[in-house]
Parts: structure tokens; sequence; C-alpha cells
């Protein structure tokens, strides 16, 4: 059943008086089985194409650069609107949240077609720029064809759902991704397999489903009783542009170097063979959906940050942020140990027949795993950084774990190292951006207790 309808008012009593634990898990489990879901799209496009070869599987890794690039943007718009309409919503500023609102959403949609035009213009240079193979090519232009095709809504659907939850309408949000999720996990094998469509069928399902999410999320937002999206509310461009670009900037380092890390790992896997590509692929896959838990349970985290950063109510953001570091990383701990035992496994699932895409990945897997619980810290305080409005910190820190370190690390491990030195430079780069984030936090803690004793 569908909750109803509830005031502004009453969703900010909600978020700055109700106990921590139980408003994060309210608003943490809709974030969660939404990220998931998102998650779900590229392991579902990667499991059933799969079956059509090791290049089909590699071309699928090759093509995720330009996917992160469209989520980039979508966050980026999605999250500096929606951080700052929840820290104007704390303030009572309805006015200001609903100019943030319409820029964000109808900014989002032009980028995104700007991307998709592009894209299609230059389609076979940026195959080859993105680490393509001569085998490999065919079905990366095949794939990456299709997608760009629905660049516009999936990056304006990703500020639909950020600006949803971070109003307090995380179930809605919910229901469109994950309606679009299972979509595609239906509509996947019926293209590629029924209608012989191959790995174009996979790139159809996944614009599709995507297109149902977003007319979801616009019905969401109309019924929830979130600030409407309006071309007339869209005022004071420069001005709220800034704002959007201060918040959203972790956000679009944080995806769109995860774009170049990609991009980074298969250049580096090149010389090993369609094999390593499709191995760390696979890998890729894996672990981002670990990590996509781990962000979703972040973001049911940030609506409650802003509420009560917005409300002055500092003691309440150091409890939350607590609360999310303690439980994330007990979580992920218990990840962790699972996928280190069952690395070979997983794999296996997605590449069963051949034998040295399964001994590739299952080492980079198991390495991963190791350093998995590390992240826990590291992405709380990306959020917490970037919910109360600390740009260059929260950018610093969402640039550190894809940018900063791992770009490094797999230009330079695989010349001393060779195939080793690319499967050893996520957790690499995972024990380095830790180590950053133990510094930002003295910081931050230090920033908010000051701002506490000059309000009081």
């Amino acid at each position: 059943m569908l909750k109803h309808k509830i005031t502004q008012e009453e969703k900010f009593q909600m978020m700055t008086t109700a106990p921590i634990p139980s408003l994060i898990g309210k608003m943490a489990v809709p974030t969660i089985i939404s990220m998931l879901i998102t998650s779900i799209y590229n392991i579902a496009d990667t499991f059933f194409v799969s079956r059509l070869g090791t290049s089909a599987t590699a071309s699928v890794g090759i093509v995720f650069p330009v996917m992160a690039i469209i989520q980039a943007l979508g966050f980026f718009f999605g999250h500096g609107s929606g951080n700052s309409i929840s820290r104007r919503l704390g303030a009572k500023d309805t006015e200001r949240a609903e100019q943030l609102a319409g820029i964000g959403f109808f900014s989002a949609f032009l980028c995104g077609l700007c991307v998709t035009v592009l894209g299609l213009l230059f389609l076979e240079p940026l195959s080859l720029l993105l680490g393509s193979t001569s085998t490999i090519l065919p079905y990366t232009k095949d794939y990456l064809g299709i997608i760009l095709l629905g660049a516009p809504y999936m990056t304006a659907q990703l500020v639909l759902n950020n600006q949803l939850r971070f109003q307090g309408n995380a179930f809605y949000a919910m229901i469109g991704i994950t309606s679009g999720g299972i979509l595609n996990i239906f509509l996947d094998p019926l293209f590629i397999f029924k209608f012989n469509m191959g790995v174009s069928g996979a790139a159809l399902a996944t614009i599709l489903s995507q297109f149902v999410s977003f007319l979801l999320l616009l019905w969401g937002i109309k019924i929830s009783g979130c600030i409407p999206l309006k071309l007339k509310s869209m005022k004071y461009l420069k001005y709220n542009l800034k704002i959007i670009a201060q918040g959203g900037l972790p956000s679009l380092f944080r995806q769109g170097l995860g774009s170049i890390s990609i991009l980074a790992l298969n250049l580096a896997a090149n010389p090993y063979g369609d094999a390593a590509i499709a191995a760390m692929s696979i890998v890729s896959r894996i672990s981002q959906f670990a990590i996509s838990a781990l962000i979703g349970f972040g973001q049911g985290f940030q609506p409650v940050c802003g509420f009560n950063y917005g409300a002055k109510k500092f003691s309440r953001v150091r409890e939350a942020f607590w609360f999310c570091v303690k439980v994330s990383t007990v979580v992920l701990i218990f990840i962790g140990i699972t996928g280190f035992l069952f690395a070979g496994s997983l794999i296996s699932v997605f590449r069963k027949d051949d034998l040295q895409v399964i001994v590739i990945g299952t080492v980079a897997l198991r390495m991963q795993c190791v350093a998995l619980p590390l992240s826990g810290w590291v992405i709380m305080n990306n959020m917490m950084t970037q919910t109360i409005g600390k740009t260059f910190k929260a950018s610093l820190l969402a640039a550190a774990r894809q940018g900063i370190f791992f770009v490094p690390a797999v230009l330079v491990l695989p010349p001393l190292l060779g195939i080793l030195g690319i499967q050893m430079a996520q957790p690499v780069a995972d024990i380095c951006a830790f180590l950053l984030a133990v510094v930002i936090n003295r910081s931050i803690m230090k920033e908010m207790k000051e701002e506490e004793k000059a309000y009081e």
C-alpha cells in the first residue's frame, strides 16, 4: 500500500525529532533497494551477455565508463539539488527549494541530450578510446549505440530519484527504480535470445526499463507531496547553479572518476587479452553491487543529515553519522568474508566455461574483499561532508577511491607486477582513501563543534 501524502511540516518534525536508528532505517531500506536494483541493470546485462562469449562480455565492461558518465551527470544535478533542497526545507525556505528542484531536473535532461548527440556522432572513435580490441569493437558499437539513446531520461531519472529521497520520500524513489530493474531482468533474455538481438537486445532492454523508471519517478514526485518541477521556477540560474555545483561536485568526482578508473583498468588489462578485460569487468560488477548497498545506506543518512544540519541540530548529525559507520563496517566485514570464501564460484556464475577468466577474477575479487570493510568509513564521511556543504573536502574524498589513488595505482603497478598489479590496484586505493578520510573526519568534526558553539 502506498504511503499517505505528508506535509512539509510533518517531514520536518519527523527528520528533526524521530529516534536516529529507526529514522535512518526507514530512510535507508528503500535507498538500499534502489541502489541494488540500479546495480542489477549492469549485472543482468553482464550475466546474460556472458552467454554470448568472452568478447561480448568484455564489451559490457568497455561501455561501463559511458554509463558512469551518464550516472555522474545525474548524481551531480540530483545530489547537488537534493541535498540543498533538504537544507532549505530544514530552514523552511520552500521558494528556494522549488528553484533548485526545477533547475536540477531540466539541466540534467539537457546534459543527457548532449551526451546522446556527441556519443552517436563519434561512436566508433569513442568505442576504440574506451579500450575495445578488434574482436570486442563490433559488440561495443552495437551496445553503446543503443545505450546512448536513453541518456537524457537516464540522467534525469537520477535527479528525480535523489530529489525524492532527500525530501524524505525514499519509498516512491524505490518504487520507480525497482520496477525498472525487475523489468530489465525479464527483458534481457527475451531480447537477447528469443528475438536473437544479441548485445543490442541487452542495451534495448536497459533503456526501455529505465524509461519506465523515469515515468514512475515523475509520478512519484507528483503524488508524494514533494517540491514540484516547474519551468517557471527556474529563476536566479547563475546563483542556483552555483549552489547545485557546490553540492554536486563530490558526486560528479565520485561517479566521473569511476568512469575514468574503469577506462584506465580496461586499458591496463588490454595487453592481457579479452579474458583479462572480461574478468575485471565481472569483478567490477560484483564489487559495485556490494558498494551500491553501502551507498544506499549512506543515502538514507543524507536527508537526516541535511535536515538536522539546516535546523542547527548538530548533535543529531553526529549521532546519525556514527550510527551509520558502525552498522556499515559490521555488515561489510561479513560481506567481505563471504565474498573471499566464494570468489571463484561468483566469477564462474558469469563465465564458467573460461578458466582464464575465473582464475584472474578470483584473485582480484579476493583482494577487494579484504579491503571492503574500510569502505564504510570512507563513504559515510563522503556523504556527510557533501550533505553539509563542505564542497572541497567532500570532492577530495569523493575523488580519492577511484581517482586520486586508483588511477596512479593501475598505471604504476601493472608494469611492475604484471596482471597482479591490475588485481591489487583497487584494494591499494581503498587503503589510501581510508587514511585520507581519517584526516578529513577530524577537521570536519572540529568545524562542526565550532559552528555549534557559535550558534549557541
